[in-house]
């Protein structure tokens, strides 16, 4: 029986490129390969049979989406990259051991993760960006922040916390009734993955079982890594440290949001200082993005427009 969601996967993808985007695997390190959305004038137009080169870095201001942990770049963000590739340069990563992303180092941790994305956004010839991030996605972010400032000048983070503790991570999995966050998170039933939608989403989602049964064969594939990515996600020590970041930074946060609830957003934004600012999202949960995505695009398109104005109108040295 053809798979739905396999078969849609090609409708996606042309859509994205009539975006504006198109993939480009970019080699981090010997073994270590990721997948990147690109702007389509940064690459060529290869011979049938050839694969695409770069022939450009971006044209206009920068803008990296960076997933969260249930599907890959573009399944996340279809709803962000048209809103966004007129005004700017739009590059989508999937994160390793998503999409087509692998590595053949054990490393599994967000540090990496980071390492990789800034790597590889310096062989596209990226210099400077704004990164989004979603959920697993906005610790990544957090993490390319605080180790490549002259990276990263600004972020957005929708649905994600600075890192997770033991203790953390098990007082939200006891709160949303579930044994752990490869239960939550890499539902391998149907039951598992309507229970993970309900907690991510605010209205219940309607969808066929066999659409569901679909999803799952698709989207959640490398579950011996991804279950390895979960754990590395948890630190040790009983406090996660707060570094001082110098960039401004949005939380753009669905007011509904189960896992990662409004007040928390509320004490990360006292947390992280002056720079940061918070803003909710009516009748949205986790998947705030995708649940209320024109909304989400202009509170988006509007702090991104309101660091363009800062930029252009900070005197020049």
């Amino acid at each position: 029986m053809v798979n739905l969601v396999a078969l849609q996967q090609p409708l996606l993808h042309g859509l994205m490129k009539m975006a504006g985007v198109r993939p480009y695997a970019v080699e981090i390190e010997p073994g270590t390969v990721m997948n990147f959305w690109v702007p389509n004038k940064t690459l060529n137009k290869p011979k049938k049979g050839e694969k695409p080169a770069m022939v450009s870095g971006p044209t206009k201001p920068v803008v990296v989406l960076i997933h969260g942990f249930a599907a890959e770049g573009i399944v996340t963000w279809q709803f962000q990259v048209g809103a966004l590739t007129k005004k700017y340069s739009v590059y989508v990563p999937d994160l390793l051991f998503f999409g087509g992303s692998s590595t053949d180092n054990p490393d599994r941790s967000p540090t990496f993760q980071a390492e990789c994305v800034a790597a590889g956004l310096k062989k596209l010839g990226v210099e400077k960006c704004v990164v989004v991030g979603f959920s697993y996605g906005g610790m990544v972010a957090f993490m390319l922040a605080d180790l490549y400032p002259d990276l990263v000048r600004s972020m957005i983070v929708s649905g994600s916390i600075l890192g997770m503790t033991h203790s953390y991570r098990d007082a939200i999995m006891k709160r949303l009734g579930f044994s752990s966050s490869s239960e939550l998170l890499l539902p391998s039933s149907v039951k598992g993955l309507k229970a993970l939608l309900s907690v991510a989403a605010h209205k219940k989602l309607y969808f066929p079982d066999r659409l569901h049964k679909d999803f799952l064969e698709v989207m959640f594939t490398h579950r011996k890594e991804r279950s390895e990515l979960l754990e590395a996600v948890v630190n040790d020590t009983k406090h996660t440290t707060i570094p001082k970041f110098p960039q401004r930074i949005h939380l753009l946060w669905g007011e509904n949001d189960q896992i990662f609830n409004q007040e928390l957003a509320q004490n990360m934004k006292e947390q992280l200082g002056a720079n940061a600012t918070f803003e909710g999202i009516k009748k949205a949960g986790h998947l705030v993005h995708l649940e209320r995505p024109c909304v989400y695009n202009r509170r988006l398109k509007r702090f991104l427009a309101s660091l363009q104005h800062e930029e252009d109108g900070a005197p020049k040295k």
